[in-house]
């Protein structure tokens, strides 16, 4: 079964808490179960982890590929802007990344540096957007 590895970043701990009026009532947890069930229905095994350090989110695509991992999903949350290395480790990685967005970044004047090295970027289309980024790697691997 094809594996993605789902980066959950900084900051998404205290989604449904803080700002509702920008990202809505879902949860982290609520991103997690959606994506978990996207990834399901699809056929696709996923590993899901929460990360609040910029290494660890490093080491995570780093290692990914040695441990079977075809595709990546990075919702950058804080890390969005100004994190060259996590923007360094996804344009290394040997297997494409499609970074996303619960809600859209540029409708706050937000540009993603993540975005320049990603495959593809989702954005605004709510814990939806775990879905569609799942169903595009989905298709881009098997055309691969």
């Amino acid at each position: 079964m094809t594996k993605i590895l789902i980066i959950q970043g900084a900051g998404l701990e205290s989604r449904g808490k803080v700002q509702i009026e920008v990202f809505g009532t879902a949860t982290l947890a609520d991103y997690n179960a959606a994506a978990q069930a996207a990834a399901k229905e699809l056929g696709l095994e996923v590993e899901i982890v929460h990360t609040t350090t910029e290494a660890d989110a490093v080491a995570r695509l780093q290692d990914a590929a040695k441990h079977g991992v075809a595709a990546a999903i990075i919702n950058p949350g804080s890390f969005t802007r100004g994190h060259a290395a996590i923007v360094e480790a996804i344009a290394k990685a040997p297997f494409p990344t499609v970074e996303v967005h619960i809600s859209n970044p540029a409708a706050r004047n937000v540009a993603s540096d993540v975005a320049k090295a990603c495959k593809s970027t989702i954005a605004g289309f709510g814990v939806g957007g775990y879905r569609l980024a799942l169903g595009g790697l989905k298709e881009l691997l098997t055309k691969a």
